[in-house]
């Protein structure tokens, strides 16, 4: 299983998506609010999807997580935008800022932070599939979690949905901590 979502997870920072907004005289005002909006849809979307008990809840956990992952990721990248930075976005920005909060020590190897400066390293296919695996097997260990909250679908909704609530401002945190800095992309050459 985490093998797959470590692929999952690949697949999903490879090609960042279109950004739905642009560049703003008043970045952070408005990144705070498409955190708050991105959090909303996620919470949503999770607890929505994590209402059906039992083993028909059980098939509904990859796609829940998937779901916030796509408005995650999306919300990176409006971010991205509203800073003019979208040419910046690239999988190790996207994994830095999708699963920092969740898996730091598996992500230790994309960045580092100097001053007020985020060197972002060169994420190489194996570099990012090694971090991809280190991270699929904590994503593993939070979905076996949610297999409990689908025997009590009410409660286990509302916190699923609570979660994805959170984890996305984390995201959202994460990419403003990551696009209101200076970053350095340390391309080689």
């Amino acid at each position: 299983m985490t093998d797959h979502l470590g692929q999952q997870m690949l697949q999903l920072v490879a090609q960042p998506p279109e950004p739905g907004c642009t560049v703003s005289p008043r970045p952070q005002d408005d990144a705070s609010r498409a955190i708050e909006a991105a959090a909303t849809k996620a919470a949503l979307a999770a607890g929505t999807l994590a209402l059906p008990a039992g083993p028909l809840g059980w098939a509904t956990i990859a796609p829940e997580m998937m779901a916030v992952w796509h408005i995650q990721r999306q919300l990176v990248a409006d971010i991205a935008a509203l800073y003019g930075r979208s040419a910046e976005l690239g999988p190790a920005q996207m994994m830095w800022c999708l699963f920092r909060h969740t898996a730091a020590q598996a992500l230790r190897d994309l960045s580092v932070r100097v001053g007020e400066r985020i060197i972002v390293r060169p994420a190489a296919q194996a570099l990012l599939q090694r971090v991809a695996a280190a991270v699929g097997v904590h994503v593993g260990k939070q979905a076996a979690g949610r297999v409990l909250s689908r025997w009590v679908p009410l409660v286990g909704a509302a916190g699923v949905g609570a979660y994805a609530w959170w984890d996305t401002r984390q995201v959202g945190r994460a990419a403003l901590q990551l696009f209101e800095r200076d970053m350095v992309i340390d391309n080689p050459v």
